[in-house]
């Protein structure tokens, strides 16, 4: 290969993106617009719930038992209804996810000992939203007998038996639990294949429109020459993208990183070759840069969204979807980052999905070395 052929086309390809402003800022916006939407739009957090209460015992108790609720950040206060009628509409509606029946008698019946039943309602539409607000709903009812238990024992002169078990729970890497530092380094993950993939399949496919590719081929360029110097441009503005969408991530949202910058870096480059070599490919099989940005969206986007584990868990999938995913390489790329950025480990832990990326890295660089080779012949 020849250094000063390659600098001279790397220099050629930072001159045409300079010349488009436009492309390039889209290139360099795109995926912080990208982490803010999806940033604020997707979370996996559950608080807040808007409650309907019909309260038919109106006491100090069942008032009790309403401001446990409302009192918890979990569930907030839609208002009072005096019909059970009122609960579907309302459900229907949306104004509210959950309503709560307290019956008649209920302090009268607490109080001589006997069993309650508290009618709830969800809105099933959410199941995974209701099933959370059930948890959450139990727990508070538990805490609401733990005290008329204490309460019935200290007007008996008694006191609470201490349980045999105590559990102390301690959560590592995510103390507070909030999706967002789960869901934000894998959304870095998805955003960096879909760009990075994009950005090259359209350029190449734009030269190919304009006929420059065909003048290019017609120099004594080799095709690795051409694909190296085709690569380093892009890897760089990927490198920038990085940059700005972790910066917003750790900045902004909040996600703290943990691990070793120069790692990531490394592991970067990794990742943005075999990317950004794909979209070489997909410029290379493409007749205009509409095909191109449809099947780098089909074949990088997609996929890395649904089936890298970014959002759902990879284990809960098909097996034969979870045979599909060995071959998505943001899989490998976003459990790096959650690692990085979470846990704060090292080669010694992630070294299994590096070595991943490693071989994606080698084989979709030959193969678009390959293709270009064709074209030059």
């Amino acid at each position: 290969m020849s250094i000063r052929r390659i600098k001279a086309l790397t220099k050629k390809e930072f001159i045409q993106m300079s010349r488009d402003i436009r492309s390039l800022m889209g290139v360099l916006f795109i995926p912080l617009l990208m982490i803010f939407l999806f940033g604020y739009a997707l979370s996996l957090d559950v608080d807040r719930i808007p409650t309907l209460v019909l309260d038919r015992d109106e006491t100090p108790l069942s008032r009790d038992l309403i401001h446990r609720l409302t009192d918890s950040r979990y569930f907030d206060l839609a208002g009072y209804i005096d019909t059970e009628r009122k609960i579907d509409g309302a459900l229907a509606r949306g104004d509210a996810l959950m309503a709560i029946v307290i019956p008649e008698q209920f302090a009268s019946r607490i109080n001589q000992g006997n069993a309650v039943s508290v009618q709830v309602v969800f809105d099933g539409s959410d199941s995974n939203t209701a099933t959370i607000a059930m948890g959450y709903l139990k727990a508070v009812i538990a805490g609401f007998d733990t005290g008329i238990q204490e309460r019935r024992l200290r007007r008996a002169g008694l006191k609470m038996v201490d349980m045999p078990l105590e559990g102390r729970i301690r959560v590592w890497f995510n103390p507070e639990l909030k999706s967002r530092n789960f869901i934000i380094p894998g959304l870095i993950g998805v955003i960096m294949m879909a760009i990075c993939a994009l950005m090259t399949a359209l350029s190449v496919s734009r030269e190919k429109e304009t006929g420059t590719l065909e003048q290019l081929l017609s120099t004594p360029i080799s095709s690795m020459e051409l694909l190296v110097g085709k690569l380093l441009p892009y890897v760089a503005v990927g490198l920038v993208d990085l940059a700005l969408v972790m910066g917003a991530g750790v900045l902004i949202f909040g996600v703290p990183f943990r691990g070793s910058y120069l790692i990531l870096l490394i592991i970067s480059l990794i990742f943005l070759t075999g990317t950004l070599s794909w979209g070489l490919f997909v410029s290379v099989i493409s007749k205009s840069q509409l095909q191109a940005s449809q099947i780098a969206v089909l074949s990088a986007f997609l996929p890395s969204f649904l089936l890298s584990g970014f959002i759902y868990p990879i284990e809960n999938m098909p097996v034969a979807l979870q045979v599909i995913t060995f071959i998505v390489p943001a899989r490998y790329f976003v459990e790096i980052l959650k690692g990085l950025f979470l846990q704060g480990v090292g080669l010694s832990v992630l070294w299994p999905q590096v070595l991943a990326l490693v071989i994606y890295a080698v084989l979709i660089l030959n193969l678009a070395r390959k293709k270009f080779s064709k074209r030059i012949m």
